[in-house]
């Protein structure tokens, strides 16, 4: 991208034409075995393998800020560094000063000059988006008791990232049946109004 910038002789922070895509993926994602539908494999034993995840693809026009040396790439990390480490002292790390956990590290807790020096091997990215699309593949096409069946086999293997599938599964699964319920209900409306 860079280098597409300064062929055309734009400066560092120049918005490029075309459209980029970025694209950000869930931790949680697995492989999914036929054992755990319950339902559907014992019945008809029409079932295969899959894998849940869950994606997002952001679509845009990108700004590159690479020129360590112009003020608007200046501007733009300082207030990236500076927010992305508050972020991640108080939210991730919870280091809010409160009941007995310690005040979040802040950038200015090192020296300035450090900062500028380690600031200079850093290429911005600013997106200004257009459309996000998102796609959730975490067996919500299944019926409820495959759903469920999949959430007890990912509980029951354990760590993080399975529970969090499980939950996801769950998750899912009442958006598409709530979404049924509220079409049975529209459908339902017509179907009367008609008669």
């Amino acid at each position: 991208m860079i280098e597409h910038v300064e062929s055309r002789g734009l400066p560092s922070g120049s918005i490029l034409e075309e459209e980029v895509l970025v694209l950000f993926t869930a931790q949680a994602h697995h492989y999914v075995t036929p054992k755990f539908y319950t339902e559907t494999k014992p019945q008809t034993g029409k079932v295969v393998p899959t894998w849940n995840y869950a994606a997002t693809q952001a679509y845009g026009r990108a700004s590159i800020f690479f020129d360590s040396e112009a003020p608007e790439t200046g501007v733009f990390l300082s207030k990236q560094i500076r927010d992305l480490s508050q972020y991640a002292e108080e939210t991730v790390m919870k280091h809010d000063g409160g009941e007995g956990r310690p005040k979040a590290w802040q950038v200015d807790d090192a020296p300035e000059k450090y900062i500028e020096l380690l600031q200079k091997g850093i290429i911005g990215i600013e997106i200004q988006l257009d459309r996000l699309e998102s796609k959730f593949k975490m067996s919500q096409e299944m019926g409820a008791g495959d759903r469920e069946g999949v959430a007890n086999g990912f509980e029951k293997l354990g760590n993080d990232v399975r529970e969090r599938i499980a939950e996801t599964v769950r998750l899912r699964g009442e958006i598409k049946d709530e979404a049924a319920r509220k079409s049975g209900l529209a459908s339902r409306k017509v179907n009367d109004s008609s008669a």
